[in-house]
């Protein structure tokens, strides 16, 4: 990172704008709003909570303002994402990589937010150790008490969690200078949303894991919609000089983020509340508040891009409707994220039967041992994985059907693989191999190597960055950088050129195996299921730059010789072996003791089935690598034939004169030769 220096200079003439001075007095009421409206939703309810639960009356501190610093701590949270998402997306920078002075104002402000965003996490947590207690504010706020309380409390301990991790986040925002450094920023105050998402009314009961991944897609998508807005507003505002770009883009991504939200909050409030209790309990009467306010929310957007975007495009300087619409926007937001801290806060029905241990556990129950045709048939969708397979395999087609419109070819080898690749991500994360996972280990194995061992593979072997780098238009010289300049920024930036040297991807596809499973992480998370969807991820993220740097077609930050490429192989052989021999000659039971708490009768040979889990590990380790260094020889050939043509070709064209006069030096020399000889 840079060090923090003067801001670049504002190189637009109508950047001091009368309009400028009322942002900060709308900045403050979506606050106020934002933090009243909380504590009302909640008074409604909240003597209902703590009767439900058996919980003293912590008193009014904890009791309104918990909500309250909640709000505001969603409010800020969501402006430091906005912010990092215009400062890398919708404001380019200036052509030497520094930011342009709104994207510098943006992450000056995100790093504001963070800060806020950390003090309000902070506060949450003796609020939420009193809430939890029945205790006031100041009995639980004692050293000797506290750190030990926050560990037995999950909801104390993510709120530290993220107090820690924006604390970093502002840290960042306030020594960055350089776009580079942006999309890292707004990756990691992404992650900032995901402790809170793991706790709460989603984490726990019947089909909490359906309502814990829609929840995070549900805290991205309205995170990235009201902060975005948040940004967009105040660059308009200022009279920022690319207004009408930043608009047009973030139209684009607050209507995906429209659908998310939208499906995401029907999935959560599906496994929450029964239909016929919309009507007639706080929860459901609040849920359709919730609805109505998101409606709002997307006929003022609707309106905004109908009347706001042809506004501008027809006078940039022209930003009134654009201001009004997101102003009003803004507001309703504010109320809305009360309005959502206060469903949070408020008790969902009862579910009116009991639970079974693997319910709890789970999120759902399992008819029976895993057979072929439960395997093949028993679908349960994957919120996170499914979603993000479908979606791929879209965009991928999108890229194709684009380059065929205007007259170029793909191969069809590629797209057949990309997609084969997509359909073994779903398989192994929503079909009958995703639901029994959880539940066995061997089943989990399995799952492990189709998404480490398979589905990168297709993946590599489809080249979508090379098929992103044909399908999106160039930028233009003096043109605003685009998605194709995004792309070649992430191919080329430093972590990756670091991240595709051979050693580094062969170390983080084979040594994540031993430091996961023998290391005693599994067995220590086995029963989170935000590990679950981290380990999925390492896996698939893990496999797919190996596989990227030894397999793929796509252009890379750096060039890796085919012999090097056979010896990443031929030597990770031996590790995937002994890793699942390992697995076998085991004699204790990794994550035993959540595997028991399932109380599963079919599934009592624990230490059996982790053995035919590392068979399944040795076996269908060892049959793709052999694959991939079949593929290895046929690319080595046929690059060594290219060569050869190529040669060819130029020697057809000179007459093999770089022959002749190979032969003529040898000619020279040897004649030297001889006149030297006495």
């Amino acid at each position: 990172m840079s060090s923090p220096q003067d801001p670049p200079a504002d190189s637009d003439p109508q950047a001091v704008r009368p309009e400028a001075t009322a942002f900060p007095v709308l900045a403050v009421v979506a606050v106020g709003l934002t933090a009243l409206v909380a504590p009302i939703v909640v008074s409604l309810s909240a003597a209902q909570a703590l009767t439900l639960l058996g919980i003293p009356d912590p008193g009014p501190l904890t009791t309104y303002g918990l909500p309250a610093v909640r709000a505001l701590a969603d409010f800020s949270g969501a402006v430091a994402v906005g912010s990092l998402l215009f400062a890398a997306f919708l404001c380019p920078p200036q052509r030497d990589g520094l930011l342009d002075v709104g994207g510098y104002r943006a992450l000056r402000r995100a790093g504001i937010a963070a800060l806020a965003w950390a003090v309000t996490s902070a506060l949450l947590v003796p609020l939420t150790l009193s809430d939890t207690t029945g205790q006031p504010v100041r009995s639980v706020l004692r050293p000797d008490q506290i750190w030990h309380a926050i560990g037995k409390v999950d909801v104390a301990g993510s709120w530290r969690a993220t107090a820690i991790m924006a604390i970093l986040l502002a840290i960042g925002c306030r020594l960055a200078l350089r776009w580079g450094w942006t999309p890292v920023l707004f990756a990691w105050s992404l992650l900032c949303l995901i402790p809170v998402a793991l706790t709460g009314h989603s984490s726990s009961g019947g089909a909490h894991d359906v309502a814990t991944n829609s929840l995070i897609l549900h805290l991205v998508g309205m995170a990235v919609w009201v902060g975005g807005l948040f940004a967009v507003l105040a660059y308009a505002m200022r009279g920022g000089k690319y207004t009408g770009l930043a608009a047009r883009r973030f139209s684009v991504v607050a209507t995906c983020a429209f659908a998310v939200v939208a499906v995401s909050g029907v999935l959560n409030a599906w496994v929450r509340v029964p239909w016929d209790e919309l009507f007639t309990t706080t929860y459901g009467r609040l849920v359709i508040a919730k609805t109505v306010a998101l409606c709002l929310l997307g006929v003022a957007g609707f309106l905004q891009r109908r009347r706001a975007l042809p506004a501008l495009a027809d006078n940039p300087r022209d930003r009134s409707a654009l201001i009004s619409y997101a102003g009003v926007e803004v507001l309703i937001f504010a109320a809305t994220i009360g309005l959502a801290v206060g469903l949070g806060r408020t008790p969902p029905p009862d579910l009116k039967r009991v639970p079974s241990p693997a319910e709890v556990e789970l999120g759902y129950n399992l008819a029976g041992p895993p057979t072929a045709a439960r395997i093949l048939f028993d679908w349960r969708f994957d919120i996170m994985f499914g979603t993000l397979a479908i979606v791929l395999a879209v965009l991928y087609l999108v890229g194709v059907r684009r380059l065929r419109a205007r007259g170029d070819s793909w191969p069809v080898g590629r797209t057949v693989a990309w997609l084969c690749g997509c359909a073994v991500l779903l398989i192994a994360t929503s079909s009958g191999v995703g639901r029994y996972a959880p539940a066995m280990f061997s089943v989990h194995m399995a799952q492990h190597m189709l998404l480490s061992m398979l589905a990168p593979v297709l993946f590599a072997l489809g080249g979508p960055v090379l098929l992103a780098l044909r399908a999106l238009p160039a930028a233009g010289r003096d043109a605003p950088p685009g998605p194709r300049e995004w792309v070649l920024a992430a191919v080329h930036n430093p972590v990756s050129r670091f991240l595709t040297q051979p050693a580094v991807a062969a170390a983080l596809f084979i040594l994540g195996f031993y430091a996961l499973y023998l290391g005693g992480i599994f067995d220590a998370v086995v029963g989170e299921h935000g590990a679950h969807l981290a380990m999925n991820l390492h896996f698939l993220v893990s496999g797919y730059l190996f596989y990227w740097v030894v397999l793929g077609i796509d252009p890379k930050p750096r060039q890796v010789q085919p012999l090097t490429k056979v010896g990443m192989v031929f030597g990770s052989l031996p590790f995937h072996a002994f890793f699942g021999v390992a697995l076998m000659s085991m004699t204790t039971v990794m994550g035993e003791w959540f595997y028991r708490g399932l109380g599963l009768s079919w599934n009592t040979d624990l230490l059996g089935d982790q053995r035919t889990g590392g068979g399944l590990a040795w076996a269908s380790g060892e049959i793709p690598l052999v694959l991939v260094m079949l593929a290895l020889l046929v690319q080595w050939s046929r690059s060594d034939n290219r060569t050869a043509k190529r040669f060819d070709r130029a020697a057809d064209r000179d007459h093999d004169a770089a022959l002749a006069a190979h032969n003529a030096m040898f000619a020279e020399l040897a004649k030297r030769d001889r006149e030297v000889k006495p």
